[in-house]
């Protein structure tokens, strides 16, 4: 069985919290829309996947939310 299909809507705009979305504002980028995060998205994933950001309060990404993110560029950025 094929796994379903990620999209920003369902599985990508929630794993960035309300202080994240503030946070990276005024750096530029809305991680609350869709397009913006698409344009940018090989930048997120470096920063993500580093470990850089999110910045406190909270926790980094885990691998497996990376690997989530990854697989929905790597899917083509699904809306």
């Amino acid at each position: 069985m094929p796994s379903p299909t990620l999209s920003f809507a369902k599985d990508i705009r929630p794993l960035f919290r309300d202080i994240d979305v503030g946070h990276m504002q005024p750096a530029g980028y809305d991680l609350s829309s869709y397009d913006d995060v698409k344009s940018k998205a090989e930048i997120i994933y470096g920063v993500v996947s580093a470990g850089t950001m999110p910045p406190p309060p909270g926790p980094v990404w885990t691998a497996e939310t990376c690997a989530m993110f990854r697989a929905w560029i790597d899917g083509g950025c699904p809306p």
